[in-house]
């Protein structure tokens, strides 16, 4: 069976996965960009834009087990855009430009229906407005016998973790505190819904910690 994994999720020290005010100019909210810093420094973040640079080591290993036999995507629409409400239109594609780097089909969580979006690259924006189970019924279908990437944002992840359908978590504990914005496992019992502790690994630019659903 395809599981459902999340890989590279940046945390601030005191446990917020994005700052507040998310809008054009700050996607992932006031001081957010911070977080993924360790990321953007890797070989697998450079190669994702064409550009054969980047480092290499833990930080770029652990960000190459994000694309290890993905199937499909699952994002809130957070992740997909600032647009709030009903579309307006649909000029709005998202913030990697014709090419995004999923180069999969992708559910998108929202509240109001949009057509599928066709983009270069074999991604294929699908918006699905019944929730997450059926989300990830999709995605599991289009996925096969690989796995699903839960790529975000805060609340999506809080949504699937608390219906226990999250079955691998990779998180990177940046040395950045945010003070405010989402707050990632505020309220939610880990050991309770089965989570254990199965790596932990620091580096100079993040720790990393593996969850797994026992």
């Amino acid at each position: 069976m395809s599981k459902l994994r999340v890989h590279a999720f940046s945390i601030s020290l005191d446990g917020y996965g994005a700052g507040p005010g998310q809008t054009l100019e700050h996607p992932l909210g006031v001081g957010g960009m911070a977080l993924h810093e360790w990321f953007f420094a890797t070989r697998t973040f450079q190669q994702m834009f064409g550009r054969e640079v980047g480092t290499t080591g833990v930080d770029d290993d652990f960000a190459a087990r994000g694309f290890d036999n993905i199937g499909a995507w699952i994002l809130g629409r957070n992740m997909f855009g600032p647009v709030r409400g009903a579309w307006p239109d649909d000029s709005w594609k998202g913030w990697w430009g014709d090419n995004p780097p999923y180069h999969t089909e992708v559910f998108v969580l929202t509240n109001h229906h949009r057509p599928s979006l066709a983009m270069e690259g074999g991604t294929t924006f699908h918006f699905v407005t019944e929730g997450i189970h059926a989300a990830l019924q999709r995605a599991a279908e289009a996925a096969g016998s690989r796995d699903i990437r839960l790529g975000g944002g805060v609340a999506t992840i809080r949504q699937y973790l608390r219906a226990g359908l999250v079955d691998e978590l990779h998180l990177a504990i940046s040395p950045v505190l945010l003070g405010s914005g989402e707050h990632l496992l505020a309220d939610i019992d880990l050991p309770k819904l089965g989570y254990q502790c199965t790596e932990y690994v620091p580096t100079p630019h993040a720790v990393h910690v593996a969850l797994t659903k026992t």
